[in-house]
Formats: structure tokens, sequence, C-alpha cells
């Protein structure tokens, strides 16, 4: 299960689209957290097994003192995957001419975070800018996308698709100004990692994830095309499928 479906998170993506879980022996079952489920529930009622999701997770329960929670036990990037879009301009841009205008900002624990690290990196007053919480990306493209917001935060590839689309243009990625930091990481419980099914599950995502980082970028989707597989995204709510 994936916290969101982004290409972000093309390791976990190509360990099922491109073969490796199966050339392993696995199969496994893609979908998207339905909005309105526990994370932990679905873990301690056997629904999933993995999932992709920010260290973030942990955090709430961890301040409180919970231990017996899943562990994220394999990375799957280290960088901040947020850019930050504005309105069509050439006008060089500076993280200060955010002070006094309106960002549109994604409001989950860790994006939001990494945010205010950045802000703080740059020399920013994060109290001098106007943040507005539109709901999740798709509704935060919407709003951006219908004039909300003079900038707006968003999860690659979202931007790069509104930059073609002619409704802004990308002027920073956060990633250029925070450090290296464990940003998304795929979890499990602990006794799920003691099975065959766990190590035959780290030796395809060490595949696929040698295969990410060692492939010219056109060649990952070419990858999952060529050898034909879907990936199918259940919404458990409703039993329905949508294939990919």
């Amino acid at each position: 299960m994936v916290y969101r479906h982004s290409v972000f998170y093309s390791p976990l993506i190509a360990t099922i689209g491109g073969g490796f879980l199966k050339e392993e022996g696995l199969e496994a079952t893609y979908f998207q957290k339905p909005a309105q489920r526990n994370t932990y529930e679905m873990f301690r009622q056997g629904e999933v097994d993995i999932m992709q999701a920010a260290v973030s997770t942990s955090w709430d329960p961890l301040s409180k003192g919970i231990r017996d929670i899943p562990v994220h036990f394999a990375q799957i990037n280290q960088r901040d995957g947020f850019f930050i879009m504005g309105r069509p301009n050439d006008a060089p841009f500076e993280w200060k001419q955010l002070e006094g205008r309106t960002l549109l900002a994604d409001h989950a624990q860790q994006p939001l975070a990494m945010l205010k690290y950045a802000l703080h990196r740059t020399g920013v007053d994060i109290h001098r800018i106007h943040l507005i919480d539109a709901g999740g990306p798709e509704a935060m493209e919407a709003a951006f996308r219908k004039g909300q917001g003079d900038f707006v935060h968003l999860q690659g590839p979202a931007p790069q698709q509104l930059e073609r689309d002619g409704i802004g243009k990308v002027v920073a990625a956060v990633g250029d100004v925070n450090p290296p930091v464990a940003f998304s990481s795929l979890m499990a419980t602990r006794e799920f990692l003691k099975t065959d099914e766990a190590a035959v599950f780290m030796r395809a995502y060490l595949r696929a994830l040698r295969f990410v980082i060692q492939s010219p970028a056109p060649e990952i989707p070419g990858s999952a095309r060529a050898a034909r597989v879907q990936l199918c995204v259940r919404l458990r709510r409703d039993e329905q499928a949508i294939v990919l």
C-alpha cells in the first residue's frame, strides 16, 4: 500500500511494474491508502504487508511512548521531492519573494516540516507568508489552476505538468535547499520482516532500486511498458479497481 501514488516512489513501483518481484517468485497488489482508513488498523488486520510512507508516520505514536508499531526498514529516497511553483514570469526567483505572498502549502506532516526547514535555511520569515491549506495534492493543483495563490508547494511531477500546461513556472526545488534526509521509506511489522516473503521482497526491491539509480530516466517508465505490467490501484472502500 502507498500513502500517495507518485513517480517519486519509482523504486517501489519498479519493484512491481518492472517485474523484479515476479522474477523472485512473488506477486503483489498495489493500491493507495483509503483516505478514511487507519494505517495501523490495516496492518493489524493483515490487509497490508508493506507500506510506502514518510517517517513522519511514526512521529505521533513514538512521541507518546508507543513502540508496537510498524518499523521503517528500507529507504526509497533521501531527497525532498517537493518544488515551489510560481505564476509564469521571467524574473529570477529568490526565496525571500515568498514573504508577503500567498503560498498553497502541502500540510502533511513531513512535507510541511521540510518546507519550514527550507524557509529557515534560506532566511525566510514563515510568519510573513500567507500559508493556505487547500487540502491534498489534487485539491492544491486544482486550486492553483483556478488562480488561487501566488505560489504552490507540490511534489513532483505535478509542478512539471503544470508548467507544461502553461499554468506556472517551477522556481525552486526544496531538495536543493535541504540536506539529505530520510524522506520516504517502506514500513512493515516486525513479525512480517521475519518471514521468507520479506527477505524475497527486499532482494527484489534492492534490484529495482539499483535499476532506478543506474538507468537513464526514459528507461524507467519504459521498462514497465515493455513488460506490459499493469499496476492495480485498489480502492478498498468500494472494491473498485483502476488499472493504470
